[in-house]
C-alpha cells in the first residue's frame, strides 16, 4: 500500500494554490506568526528600556502574507490579468486595512496595526483569488 503525501497548501502543476481556503489559511497563519514575533521583539525592547510595550508598528505582521502573495503572483503567467488582479487587490486591501486601523485609533500601534495587517491579508486573498482566475478565463 502506497502512502500519498498531502501538502498544504494544495497547489496545481504550475505551483498556484488551488483553493481559496488554503490561501486564506496559510496567509492568516503567516500574519499570526508575524504578530507573535513582533510582540516578542516589542516586549524585549520594552524590557531593555528601549521604549514602551505596544509601540511597534503592527503593520509589520503583513510581511509573511505579502511574501506568500508575491509567490502566488509569480506562479501565474506573465500578462495583464495577474497585474490587474494584484493592483486591484492591493488597493482594496490597503484601503480596508487603513479603515480598520483608523477605527482602532484608541489602541496601541501594535494592536491597531495588527488588526489592519489581518484585514489586509484577508481582503487581498478574497479579491486576488477569484479576480485573477476570472481575468485569466476572460482573456483566454
Amino acid at each position: 500500500m502506497s502512502e500519498q503525501q498531502s501538502t498544504f497548501p494544495r497547489r496545481d502543476a504550475e505551483g498556484r494554490i488551488q483553493y481559496m481556503g488554503d490561501l486564506i489559511g496559510v496567509a492568516l497563519a503567516g500574519a499570526v506568526i508575524g504578530m507573535l514575533v513582533l510582540v516578542l521583539f516589542d516586549g524585549a525592547f520594552a524590557w531593555f528600556g528601549a521604549g514602551d510595550f505596544g509601540q511597534a508598528n503592527g503593520w509589520l505582521a503583513v510581511i509573511l502574507p505579502a511574501w506568500l502573495f508575491w509567490e502566488e503572483f509569480r506562479s501565474w503567467d506573465f500578462g495583464a490579468p495577474r497585474v490587474v488582479a494584484a493592483l486591484v487587490a492591493v488597493a482594496v486591501a490597503v484601503v480596508s486595512g487603513l479603515l480598520v486601523a483608523g477605527l482602532a485609533t484608541g489602541l496601541p500601534p501594535l494592536a491597531s496595526g495588527g488588526l489592519a495587517a489581518v484585514t489586509f491579508t484577508v481582503v487581498y486573498a478574497l479579491v486576488w483569488f477569484p479576480g485573477v482566475r476570472w481575468l485569466v478565463n476572460r482573456t483566454s
